[in-house]
């Protein structure tokens, strides 16, 4: 089937490597603009989507817009059968949507309808959620509104973070994909109407979501620490009262009467700090500013702690 392919980060690369090995003709890929990178912001790094096509002779266009002629004269140009979709980026007007003889569809990575929107991975995990998985659906006006064509659910660990589950629903995502586009070529592809009532959103993560409330439980300062990895990160002041990033931790099964915040112990095996309702998390990697990411046990070695902080959240 004639395809244009439409993403621009690594979760959607797997979506597209599936579809080129099924032998599908991809007659276009669109993917961001590539951006600024480096200290100096001099150097424009190529999209992983787009440094995947140009390996494979796909030719590849980076509109700015996409409510203008130019991307929608390329898209009649290259007249594809299917739009395929994976973490794009940019919502498609209607005109695009209304192009290709077989639809639009959407790779993403939730359970539709919950967790519409840009970051559904990590907010499943900041949300405590047990299950997640991979939507395969036509697109519609709205944000991720379609009709679904084919779901697929998967558990969360316990300890999985947003990193990790990421790689495991782009692969997902392009399993599932190939099994939906087989549908669609033969005829045979449902449409399920989202409930509207089930509806959550996913919003854009920002920086600000990054410090700790010690006030919450154990559990749910796990889940912010793991949901938020690697960007933006979650980050506390009670352990050297400068913002520090915290990349791992684990809930301990103890109690303490010492007040949300406080740093009730410093050791080679962590850094505990009482949460609400008396429970406590453990420390164990974290990274100071200006420096790399460490084990408590190495960061210890330079920085000792000798005794606790100031009480109350931070």
């Amino acid at each position: 089937m004639r395809v244009v392919f439409m993403g621009t980060p690594a979760f959607a690369v797997c979506s597209l490597q599936a579809l080129m090995e099924a032998g599908h003709q991809i007659v276009g890929v669109f993917s961001q603009p590539d951006r600024p990178v480096g200290r100096h912001h001099n150097k424009l790094q190529p999209t992983p989507v787009k440094e995947c096509a140009q390996s494979h002779g796909i030719p590849v266009f980076q509109p700015e817009k996409l409510r203008d002629e130019t991307a929608l004269s390329i898209l009649k140009e290259l007249d594809p059968e299917l739009i395929v979709v994976a973490a794009y980026g940019r919502i498609l007007p209607d005109d695009i949507l209304a192009l290709p003889a077989k639809g639009c569809i959407n790779v993403h990575s939730s359970l539709l309808p919950k967790y519409r929107g840009s970051a559904p991975i990590n907010w499943a995990i900041l949300n405590g959620e047990r299950e997640t998985g991979v939507t395969i659906m036509y697109m519609a006006h709205d944000l991720d509104a379609g009709d679904v064509i084919l779901q697929r659910a998967t558990r969360i660990s316990k300890i999985e973070d947003a990193a990790a589950l990421y790689d495991r629903l782009a692969l997902m995502g392009g399993e599932l994909l190939l099994e939906a586009v087989a549908q669609i070529e033969a005829g045979t592809a449902v449409r399920i109407p989202q409930d509207p009532e089930q509806v959550t959103f996913a919003p854009m993560l920002s920086k600000a979501l990054s410090p700790v409330d010690w006030t919450k439980s154990a559990q749910e300062i796990f889940n912010h620490i793991r949901g938020l990895y690697p960007w933006p990160g979650a980050s506390t002041t009670v352990v050297t009262g400068e913002p520090i990033k915290l990349w791992a931790a684990q809930v301990v099964e103890k109690h303490t009467d010492a007040s949300p915040g406080t740093v009730i112990a410093a050791g080679w095996g962590g850094i505990d700090i009482a949460c609400g309702g008396g429970q406590v998390l453990r420390i164990l990697e974290l990274q100071a500013p200006g420096s790399k990411r460490m084990t408590v046990s190495a960061y210890l070695a330079g920085h000792p702690i000798h005794s606790v902080l100031p009480d109350g959240p931070h």
